[in-house]
């Protein structure tokens, strides 16, 4: 799949994955819509070639309007869903139950918000002409090493990062006979803002962690990750670990 002179979708463009993603694809000549909530914007980089878009993942309405937008500068071929939160809670802690509201959010980002992006960009991938190979799209979405290793007080996160990667293959299978291949990554501790707020020994200590190479995961090699996988037409329905051999121990 060619990206040079074609639209792309990135969500959670704001910083981190989403960010180094977006920022990637504009190199490789793509015009990148780069969603994400109204108050990450503020602080978005300044990168030639991506347009911010306000736009919550669980709002169809505000996801179909981007969607719409994007479609507009050219033929929607690249989807990339970002957008995540990760709140930990135990199900049962010292304050009693995990909060149901909370599981429920954190569910209805990671899980839906990835299923609305996708469906809604999906329609309008399933309009443009096919290339040579038929092909007329690439959805990658984001799940986690929790969706296998799920640690303590990650149940909500889990949950919803495991649904991510069971949604995978069957949305490659429903949406092949429109040309729209879909793949997931499945990334290890990656060096987000999230984690700039924490000690350089604790990091040092997540590090230690990693077999091999023995650092965290740059959000660069996440987004190298998602231009290999658009160029690469025979991948399809496949999750697949960056995480240096990382498998997460209970805590």
């Amino acid at each position: 799949m060619e990206i040079r002179d074609t639209a792309a979708i990135v969500t959670g463009a704001a910083s981190g994955l989403g960010a180094a993603t977006a920022a990637r694809l504009a190199r490789a000549g793509a015009r990148v819509f780069g969603l994400d909530l109204p108050s990450a914007l503020k602080d978005a980089p300044e990168v030639d070639g991506v347009t911010y878009a306000p736009a919550d993942v669980t709002d169809a309405d505000q996801v179909g309007a981007a969607v719409a937008a994007a479609s507009e500068s050219g033929p929607l071929r690249a989807v990339v869903n970002c957008a995540g939160i990760a709140p930990s809670a135990r199900i049962l802690g010292r304050g009693g139950t995990h909060d149901l509201g909370l599981f429920s959010t954190v569910v209805k980002v990671n899980l839906i918000g990835t299923f609305t992006v996708m469906s809604l960009a999906a329609e309008r991938i399933a309009r443009t002409e096919p290339d040579e190979q038929g092909q007329r799209g690439v959805v990658v979405n984001t799940a986690s090493v929790a969706a296998y290793e799920g640690q303590i007080g990650q149940a909500a996160y889990a949950s919803s990062k495991g649904g991510v990667v069971s949604l995978t293959l069957p949305a490659a299978r429903d949406l092949a006979q429109y040309g729209i291949r879909v793949n997931t990554i499945a990334p290890g501790i990656v060096e987000t803002p999230m984690l700039a707020t924490i000690s350089e020994e604790y990091r040092a200590r997540l590090a230690e962690g990693v077999p091999f190479p023995q650092r965290l995961c740059r959000p660069e090699e996440y987004a190298r990750l998602v231009e290999m996988i658009i160029s690469h037409d025979y991948l399809n329905g496949e999750t697949i670990r960056m995480d240096g051999a990382l498998r997460m121990a209970p805590r």
